[in-house]
Parts: C-alpha cells; structure tokens; sequence
C-alpha cells in the first residue's frame, strides 16, 4: 500500500499543548478531539466531539514536563477521516474492538484502577476482534504529587467525567489509508531462567522456575527487582511484552504488578537500560513520522528514565499510566500512524 504523509488528508494535524480557551474553541468548531490533561482543565470544556483521560505529564518535542490547568494536550482527529464516539461500561468492553472501524482503530481511554482497567487488561487480548480491530491508546492517571486523586476519563458527547468507564474515539480512515501500529520496548530478557506462572492476575503468588514451583515474592527478592525500575518481559510469540512492578509487600510476601502475568507465557526479568533518553532517542531514529497521529508514554519510563525535560525525538502525546496497543501494555512508547 503507498504509503502518505499527513498532509495528504483535510487540513494540518493538530498534536500538542493549546490553552484551554482555544480547545473549547475547536470544540465549538466541530473538530474531533481527544485530550489529556489535568480535570480542572477539561472540567472547563463544552459538550462536542472529544474524549480526554487525566494525566499532568505530557512528552513533547521539546521535551517531556508537567503541565498545570491552563493547557491541555490535543490530538485533532478531525483530519483522518470519520470519527465517532463512544463511551463503554466494565461489562461491554468487548465491544471496544468489536464497534471499532474495520479500516482504522478505536483510541481507548481507561482509567487507572478501575473495573474497566482490571477487566480490560485481563481479557482484551481474547476480545474476538483484538487483533483484527486494533485498540490503541492509553491509562488515564493522576498528578503523583495529589494525596487521593481519582483518575478520570471523559465522555466530551456531554462533558461528563467518569471513574469507570472507558471512552473511545473510533477513527475510520479512507481506503487508501491503514492505520499502523507500533510499540517501542526498551526492555529485553535478561539471562537468567525463565519464570512461567500458573494463573492470569496482576498479584502472582506461585511461579516455576527452573522446573521449581517457587513464591513469586522470593524470586523478586533473590533477583533483587524490588524498587520496580525493571519489569518482567514477556515473550508473545516473539514479542516482548511487559509487566512491571508495582509494589513488594515484605511483611505479606507479596508482589503486585501493574499489567497480569499469563499462562503458557516465557518471562524473564529485564536487562537494564543505562539512559532510558537516549536508547529512545536511537530507537526512534529510523522510524517515519508522517502520518503519526498519536503516541504516549509511560509514567514508568518518565520516572525511572527522568525524561522530565528530555527531547527523545518528534513523538508526542500523553504521559501514561499504561498503554495500549491490542492490549494492556507497560513501560513502553506506542503510536499508531495513518500509512
């Protein structure tokens, strides 16, 4: 297929930070809109065509920061083709994939440690439209500095917030367009011996290793992974899929994860990686930007990474509290472009 570049469609992409002020304006326009950004912003927008997650981190060209209330980070839709909107309860999340475009994807906004989040990251990947119609897009968080914060996403139809739903924007490009989608893992197995669990969950208690049926907690301890920089690698028929760390519990033995581990799936610890700006800075080098329409990142690699003030390249978009590309990914940068 030949592939385009982004200013083969209507008019200029908008990707990056607007004030408040001029987004309710492309709202009232009639653009088509997703967002990030903090809720005393996006509690400010009109009722239009957009979604939004919350999150005060964004990356940028210039480099990735924290925003305040004044701005929001923008991702125009609007010039890709038909866009429609859709907002979905913990027991209709298969219909993600499955009411999503058959030449495009749907942009899904979840919130973090809801029942959407759990459920979502447990059964996308056996959705019977996963892999067919893709689903991309992001965790929507919470500024890590605010004592009891809720992550929200945001249904712009009626500029109503929830904490339990999902939001999506289904992008159906032309058919001379196909949306791509790609994944930027910094992280690879380390040498040591695999681990196999025996149940799906983000708070594995027994592994194997070795042929030994071991305490998970016992194996981060002994392998000394418990301040979460580095996160179990999965190999998925040959892709690496992470699961990283949320929390060693010493006192309970207990370890919890941001993503669930699986069955049947090799998983080894992570190597480590020296300077998390410029691996992505080399791993981004060769890749095409024309006709990028979104990409995030994860907090993970924000924090451990301090990507704070760092350019890694043209990539934009949200900071994240996980991503998703078919399924619940962690510590990794996704984009998808129209090609």
């Amino acid at each position: 297929m030949k592939s385009h570049n982004s200013q083969a469609f209507d008019r200029q992409h908008v990707n990056g930070l607007l004030p408040v002020d001029a987004v309710a304006d492309l709202i009232r326009a009639g653009a088509h809109l997703s967002l990030a950004g903090r809720p005393q912003a996006l509690d400010k927008l009109p009722a239009g065509n957009w979604i939004a997650g919350t999150t005060p981190y964004v990356m940028a060209a210039e480099g990735s920061r924290t925003i305040g209330s004044d701005v929001l980070f923008v991702t125009d839709l609007s010039p890709y083709g038909d866009v429609s909107f859709a907002c979905y309860g913990p027991d209709e999340l298969e219909r993600v994939s499955g009411d999503a475009p058959e030449n495009g994807f749907a942009l899904t906004v979840v919130p973090f440690g809801s029942t959407c989040h759990t459920r979502f990251a447990n059964e996308a990947s056996s959705y019977p439209a996963a892999f067919l119609r893709p689903a991309v897009g992001w965790i929507a968080g919470v500024d890590l500095n605010e004592a009891g914060a809720e992550a929200l996403v945001y249904d712009g139809r009626t500029a109503t917030a929830h904490r339990d739903h999902v939001v999506v924007a289904n992008v159906a490009f032309p058919d001379d367009h196909m949306a791509q989608v790609e994944i930027v893992n910094l992280f690879a197995p380390d040498d040591a011996a695999v681990i196999r669990f025996e149940d799906t969950g983000f708070a594995p208690e027994w592994c194997e290793v070795a042929g030994e049926r071991r305490k998970f907690y016992d194996v981060v301890v002994e392998r000394d992974r418990t301040d979460g920089s580095l996160p179990l690698v999965g190999d998925f028929a040959g892709a690496h899929l992470n699961a990283s760390i949320r929390t060693v519990d010493a006192e309970k033995g207990t370890v919890e994860l941001y993503a669930p581990v699986f069955p049947g799936v090799d998983y080894s610890f992570a190597k480590p990686v020296a300077d998390y700006a410029a691996a992505f800075r080399e791993a981004l080098a060769g890749r095409e930007t024309d006709g990028l329409v979104m990409g995030c990142n994860c907090i993970l690699n924000y924090l451990f990474g301090k990507l704070e003030g760092q350019s890694i390249g043209e990539i934009a978009g949200p900071v994240t509290f996980g991503e998703i590309a078919y399924q619940l990914l962690n510590q990794t940068l996704v984009m998808v472009r129209a090609v």
